[in-house]
């Protein structure tokens, strides 16, 4: 065991000095929140999406009156084309 090296580093820890910190005198400031404008609409659309309904009772009551009655139909170019704008949309979002 090398004596003088333990002394070296026994000199290390010796040499180190704590520091007290003191604590800085608090002038009274307070923290705050402030929402912006745009923050305030965010939550206004919030809430009327959170307290409007899922379903939309007319327009299903309207279908299926027409189901029932026989009298429903689908154009099937209206379909293809919803069905080619989603797709689109889906895939376009991803890029």
């Amino acid at each position: 065991m090398r004596i003088d090296a333990y002394a070296q580093v026994q000199q290390l820890y010796g040499n180190k000095k704590t520091h007290k910190v003191q604590k800085e005198a608090r002038t009274g400031f307070r923290d705050q929140l402030e929402i912006s404008s745009k923050g305030k609409d965010i939550q206004t659309a919030k809430t009327a999406v959170a307290n409007a309904a899922d379903v939309r009772e007319d327009v299903v009551e309207s279908l299926k009156n027409k189901l029932n009655a026989g009298t429903y139909e689908v154009s099937g170019e209206q379909f293809a084309q919803k069905l080619f704008e989603r797709y689109h949309s889906a895939h376009l979002g991803s890029f």
